[in-house]
C-alpha cells in the first residue's frame, strides 16, 4: 500500500467534463484506504464459494481469455453516510477485459449462490471502520444483463495503479464503489457480504421500507457543462450537458428559472451503457440573473429529485449582461 492512506484527486468540475471519452490521466482517483500496488507477475485471482470447480488464475491467463470492450459512465457515489449529498464525479471510459459470466459458467456455478463477493487488495482504516479487505457485492442475477468484466485496460491502455491495476471488477450502471480495484478474489455466496461496505457504509435509507437499501445501481443524473457560471453575453446559446443512469435515460428537460418550469432538452442514444449527451437552444430575452437546471427521467420512469440526494438536479448560475 503506498500510500496507505484516503486518497482522493483528479477532481473536475462540471463545466471542464468535455469530452465524450474521458482519458485515464482525467479520470478521478478516489481510495478508501489507500492505493496497493501488487506485482501483476506474482498476483493471482481466486474464484471460490459456492462453485462446482474453484479456479485460480494468473493475468496472463485472463488476458488470454476473449476480449470484451465496454463503454460506460462511471460515477463515485459520494460520502458512503450522505445520501442527500450529490458530489458530481462522473466520467465515461471504454474497459477492456474478460467476459465474467462466461468466466464463472466454466467455473459451474451452484444454484443456491444468490450474490458475488469482489475483494479487494487495499486494507486498513477508513472514517471509523477497520477492514482486513475491501469487500463489496451485488447480485449474482446482474450477470444476466450483460457487460460484467474483469477488466485490465481502460481506453486502450492498461490500468494505472491508481485505477486498480492490475485487474478490478467493472458492473456497468452501477456506482464506483462497487467496481472493486486491485481485485484479487470472487466469492460466490447465499447471502450479502458482511463486511463495513456492505453493511456500515454504503446502504442508503428506503423510505419506501422503512429499512435500508445498498447503493447498487445508479438512478438517473443530469450534468449541465456549458455555459459555466458567471457572466454570459445577451446571445444564443447552447445549454448542453450528459445524462446518464443504469436503465438509460429516456427524456431530458432544462429549466431557466430553478426548476420552476420545465422545457424538453434534445437527448442523443445510449451506446451501451454510456452517457448521453443533451442540448437545448436558448436565446436570452433580457439582462438578468438566471439558474439553470437539468433533469432526467430514466427508461423506468423514475426522475432525479431536486434536492437531497445523490442524483439531485444540478444547477448553474449565470448573468446575462
Amino acid at each position: 500500500m503506498n500510500p496507505a492512506r484516503y486518497q482522493r484527486s483528479n477532481e473536475r468540475r462540471p463545466h471542464q467534463v468535455i469530452e465524450p471519452i474521458t482519458s485515464q490521466r482525467d479520470l478521478f482517483v478516489l481510495a478508501h484506504m489507500g492505493i496497493p500496488r501488487p506485482d501483476a507477475a506474482a498476483w493471482q485471482l481466486q474464484i471460490a464459494g459456492l462453485v462446482e470447480r474453484a479456479q485460480t488464475l494468473t493475468l496472463d491467463d485472463i488476458m488470454r481469455l476473449p476480449a470484451r470492450e465496454v463503454e460506460t459512465f462511471h460515477q463515485c457515489a459520494g460520502a458512503p453516510r450522505r445520501p442527500d449529498l450529490a458530489v458530481r464525479r462522473i466520467a465515461n471510459v471504454v474497459w477492456r477485459g474478460a467476459d465474467l459470466a462466461a468466466l464463472l459458467r466454466a467455473s459451474g456455478v451452484q444454484a443456491e449462490a444468490r450474490f458475488l463477493w469482489s475483494y479487494g487488495l487495499d486494507h486498513g482504516r477508513y472514517e471509523d471502520v477497520s477492514a482486513k479487505w475491501y469487500v463489496k457485492d451485488m447480485p449474482l442475477a446482474r450477470l444476466a444483463e450483460g457487460g460484467v468484466l474483469l477488466a485490465y485496460a481502460v481506453n486502450g491502455e492498461p490500468l494505472s495503479p491508481e485505477h486498480g491495476h492490475p485487474l478490478r471488477l467493472v458492473v456497468p450502471g452501477y456506482y464506483g464503489t462497487n467496481t472493486v480495484k486491485w481485485l484479487w478474489r470472487i466469492e460466490l455466496s447465499e447471502r450479502r457480504a458482511t463486511g463495513p461496505f456492505t453493511t456500515v457504509l454504503y446502504n442508503d435509507p428506503d423510505p419506501m421500507t422503512g429499512g435500508t437499501r445498498p447503493v447498487w445501481e445508479a438512478p438517473p443524473e443530469s450534468l449541465i457543462v456549458a455555459p459555466a457560471p458567471g457572466p454570459l453575453a445577451a446571445s444564443a446559446m447552447e445549454i448542453w450537458g450528459w445524462a446518464w443512469a443504469a436503465a438509460g435515460v429516456a427524456n431530458t428537460e432544462v429549466s431557466l428559472d430553478g426548476g420552476k418550469s420545465w422545457s424538453p432538452a434534445q437527448l442523443q442514444p445510449r451506446r451501451q451503457w454510456s452517457w448521453q449527451r443533451f442540448s437545448f437552444d436558448w436565446q436570452p430575452s433580457g439582462p438578468g440573473n438566471f439558474t439553470l437546471a437539468a433533469r432526467a427521467t430514466d427508461a423506468r420512469g423514475a426522475a432525479q429529485p431536486l434536492e437531497k440526494a445523490r442524483n439531485a438536479v444540478h444547477t448553474v448560475e449565470v448573468t446575462i449582461a
